[in-house]
């Protein structure tokens, strides 16, 4: 038997789900929230790297090179002390980390890459190595008289 959608058992969850949609029929929250969306740009001599990261200051953020992965971390954490005071109905900030990584080679050094954080946009540029074309060394078996 069909029943009024004003009776799911999540009728309040919904209730504010409605009241935080915009206009567009699309929410609000945090389920429509890409996090860390990026952009791989190739130069001639080097890859930019944009990464977006809203909300986040340089202090959040962290980039480290290892067994050539470019690993970059972004967390925020909220103050027990903030939280208590005030009684949230809804809350759609997220407190918590990101981490996304990028395979750039073993011959990559943390010397190759210059990062800057403006406006809430992690910028990378990760030099090209040269690559050396790989020729095949011979090996002879000697031969014994």
């Amino acid at each position: 038997m069909l029943r009024p959608s004003i009776l799911e058992d999540d009728f309040l969850d919904n209730v504010f789900d409605n009241f935080f949609h915009d206009s567009f029929g699309q929410s609000t929250g945090i389920r429509s929230v890409s996090a860390m969306n990026t952009d791989i740009i190739e130069l001639e001599d080097a890859y930019v790297i944009e990464m977006e990261l809203p909300g986040f200051s340089k202090e959040d953020v962290r980039a480290e090179l290892k067994d050539g992965y470019l690993i970059i971390r972004a967390s925020r954490t909220e103050s027990k002390n903030e939280k208590e005071m005030k009684r949230y109905i809804r809350k759609e900030r997220y407190s918590g980390h990101y981490q996304r990584s990028f395979y750039l080679g073993r011959t990559i050094k943390e010397d190759d890459i210059k990062a800057v954080f403006r406006n809430g946009i992690l910028t990378l540029e990760v030099a090209k190595k040269e690559k050396k074309p790989q020729v095949q060394e011979r090996k002879y078996i000697a031969i014994e008289d």
